[in-house]
Parts: C-alpha cells; structure tokens; sequence
C-alpha cells in the first residue's frame, strides 16, 4: 500500500518507518517534513534543512517539504496541509505513517484532519512501552542525537547528548522515555536504513525563549531569538523555553 511518512527526522519517525519496512506490505513513497521558511530548519527540532537533505538521500526516499511562514498561526498550519494533503492524493496515496506512541489527542486531531483530505493515518508504534521501544531503537543499530530539550523538564546538558543507555539512566524521574510528551527531540544519522551515516558537526547549544504573540494582537507563538519557530495554539497551555543543539552540516 501506498503511503507517505510525517517525517521530522527524529527516532520515532525513524523508527516507525522501519517497522514498515520489516512488515514488507508497505510503499512509503515520501518522508513528509515541515521546516520554517524564513530559517530553513524542521519545526520543533530545529535540524538545518541540508542536514535533512542528507538524511534523505541515504535513507532512498523521496523528501517532500512545506515551508511554514514566520510565526504561523493553526489556522497557517492547517491550510498548508490541506493543500499539501491535496497534492499527496491525487499521486494515489491514501495513507499517512506517524511515529506517534500514546497521545490520544494528537492521534485524535490527525486522524480528523486526515479524513477530511481522504486519507488514513499508519500508527507503527501505538501503545508500545516507551521504555522497551526506545532499547529496541538502541538494539537496531540506530543512533541518534538529542537536538531539542525542553527546559521544563530537562537541563541543557541533554541538548547534543548520543541516545544510550547512559542517556536513559540520567533522565529525571517522570521523563517518557522516548520524549513523548515533548521533553525532547532527536535527529538520527545512522541505522540499518541509512546507506552510510550522516556527516555533521556539534555546534553550540542554544536557548530559545517563545512568548505568546496575543501581547501583539496574534494568537500565536513569536521568537524573540528569532531560530526555530513553530506552530502554537493555546498560549497558556504550551512550554515556552527550550535548548538547541545546532548541528552543522559537514
């Protein structure tokens, strides 16, 4: 069956899209990304969009993007992917792939969004527990680098840290393993996927402090360190600061 991935380049993603690879019943056709238009990084994760590339290009499938204007808004997000989602099925594809492990309303407002476009959503690794998924990502032969921390939950040091078993026995106590509910992100340069690792380097980590744009007369997210922004709805309900880990392409 035909499908695309909703691809942000972290382990989850990556994951999932193995899992489909193994079941043999499955043509993801695309890995599917978002990136900030002014910035030219992933949304959320804040890998520069050649690193994205790279990762692309050894992994052999086809990289789509939609490029986010500056401070979008839902309303932004949501019309950019009914288009995006337009496009994708009038190519035949009717199925879309989410790294998504136990987040009832998230999987609830994509499975909304997809049948409005025709399509269905693909959950690889719902309901698995965190804690053994991310060991089997380990066991694989995957390896992956933490990007983004939110500084709700995590210090900076996690930012740039390897996904190993030491990494795991450091998290706080109340911290999903795998960073399900947004502790952390994670960018994946190497694995049984990847025709040979992605080259880069550590840069400098970097704090990031969002503010509510309502102040301005929006109803979304504005950065006042002008990196990485993001789609946010609901200002009160989100976390506001986070540390970057650059990575810069080799």
């Amino acid at each position: 069956m035909n499908a695309y991935i909703n691809w942000s380049g972290g382990k989850d993603a990556t994951f999932a899209l193995w899992q489909l690879q193994q079941e043999g019943s499955w043509q993801v056709r695309y890995l599917f990304t978002t990136l900030s238009g002014a910035f030219r990084r992933v949304s959320m994760h804040g890998v520069r969009e050649e690193l994205l590339d790279e990762q692309a290009r050894q992994t052999g499938i086809a990289l789509k993007k939609a490029y986010l204007p500056e401070n979008a808004s839902m309303e932004d997000y949501d019309r950019i992917m009914t288009e995006e989602l337009a496009a994708l099925r009038a190519e035949g594809i009717r199925h879309a792939v989410f790294g998504d492990i136990f987040l009832e309303d998230l999987r609830a407002y994509r499975e909304k969004q997809l049948a409005k476009a025709g399509m269905e959503g693909v959950f690889p690794l719902w309901e698995r527990n965190s804690a053994a998924l991310v060991r089997d990502f380990i066991r694989a032969g995957f390896k992956a680098i933490i990007v983004c921390v939110n500084a709700r939950y995590l210090p900076a040091s996690f930012a740039g840290r390897l996904i190993d078993e030491a990494f795991l026995a450091d998290l706080p106590p109340g911290v999903d393993p795998c960073g399900e509910n947004g502790e952390f992100h994670s960018f994946v340069f190497d694995g049984p996927l990847f025709a040979a690792p992605v080259p880069f380097q550590v840069g400098e980590t970097v704090e990031r402090a969002y503010t509510p744009a309502s102040s301005q007369g929006g109803n979304c997210y504005k950065d006042d360190g002008k990196e990485n922004n993001t789609v946010k709805d609901e200002p009160a309900h989100w976390d506001t600061r986070f540390f970057f880990c650059d990575l810069l392409p080799v």
